[in-house]
């Protein structure tokens, strides 16, 4: 049996500032002393990656209906 220990809250920076290429490096590294965090890490570094290209896939097509030219 392993034990778990406590990992400092500071890994949710990497994937808050590099996506998720830092939720995979975060994951990689946590992966075994501290799972759960591990699996938020990479997460959290999924939804702040697809966020930003969900609202330019729905902004681009709103610009299309309005007629806004985006040369």
């Amino acid at each position: 049996m392993q034990i778990e220990t406590a990992r400092s809250r500071c890994w949710f920076l990497l994937p808050i500032f590099l996506g998720i290429m830092g939720g995979i490096i975060a994951y990689f590294v946590l992966r075994h002393e501290d799972p759960a965090k591990a699996k938020n890490c990479i997460l959290l570094g999924t939804i702040l990656t697809a966020i930003p290209i969900a609202l330019g896939m729905a902004l681009s097509g709103f610009a299309e209906t309005v007629g806004i030219p985006y040369d």
